[in-house]
């Protein structure tokens, strides 16, 4: 029997072209695609939430994909993460799911982080991993920037040129600019994201940090719906796709108890 099954997947963006499978190209969707061919025989199409760029990272993403095996979803689980071994990915919870639900067009809501490292010298470890700003960052201005950005808008001035969408009309939920040690992380929440958004509103975030931009010309620059009034479109390196939001919430996955079985939700 033909079953839909989602999956909660998380990947480090520097091993891989991309989430979309691209003839010439290691990516995210191929490797689980050919995990399944390996485990169960079926040639299928694994659907994520959405596309992430090569050198974006995921610790939430999400897909789905229709196949007919007998296996259980434990099983299943466990087959696809050894038939993927050390590829850089890992399926970190899975559910088989009523019919209808799509990873994409389901999905009511995404959460990015854009991680910066701001040590006075970078550090060897996190060329990969975030983006380096030499310079401190003026936190309190970044935040009330930031706020300017909540709400919906027109956000043609945070879009790389050449994307064509219908409406570059987005709902942000919030953003929010976040102390880590050695360094900063810009959340977004939002109902949908164009192409190199959150990459590009958080280079024009660092711009008000570094005081090259005030905070009260955000309005203005989001008035102007021109992507050459706002910042940089900072490396794919510091972005990560942190979770997707649902009708109903997030509560299909499943807790694991210390022997990685599947547990009933309480």
């Amino acid at each position: 029997m033909l079953r839909n099954v989602r999956i909660l997947i998380s990947y480090d963006g520097a091993r891989f072209f991309g989430w979309q499978r691209q003839e010439g190209f290691w990516s995210v969707q191929e490797a689980i695609e050919e995990a399944l061919l390996g485990l169960t025989g079926c040639s299928v199409t694994v659907r994520g939430s959405g596309r992430t760029d090569a050198g974006v990272h995921a610790l939430g993403q999400v897909a789905n994909f229709h196949v007919e095996t007998p296996l259980s979803d434990n099983q299943l689980w466990h087959g696809l993460n050894a038939h993927l071994g050390r590829c850089g990915a890992v399926i970190r919870a899975l559910q088989s799911c009523e019919g209808e639900f799509h990873a994409q067009r389901s999905a009511c809501g995404k959460r990015y982080a854009y991680v910066m490292e701001t040590a006075r010298f970078q550090s060897p470890f996190a060329p990969d991993r975030a983006h380096f700003v030499r310079g401190l960052l003026d936190v309190p201005a970044m935040r009330e920037a930031a706020l300017h950005f909540v709400g919906e808008h027109d956000f043609s001035c945070l879009v790389t040129s050449g994307s064509e969408r219908a409406s570059n009309v987005r709902r942000i939920f919030g953003v929010h600019v976040i102390e880590r040690r050695g360094g900063l992380a810009i959340v977004v929440g939002g109902n949908g994201f164009l192409y190199n958004m959150v990459r590009t509103l958080s280079g024009t975030l660092i711009d008000v940090g570094l005081g090259r931009r005030k905070p009260e010309s955000i309005p203005g620059l989001i008035a102007s719906q021109e992507r050459g009034d706002a910042g940089e479109t900072g490396p794919a390196a510091g972005l990560y796709m942190v979770s997707v939001q649902y009708p109903g919430g997030m509560d299909w996955i499943l807790r694991r108890d210390r022997k990685g079985a599947p547990m009933e939700l309480g």
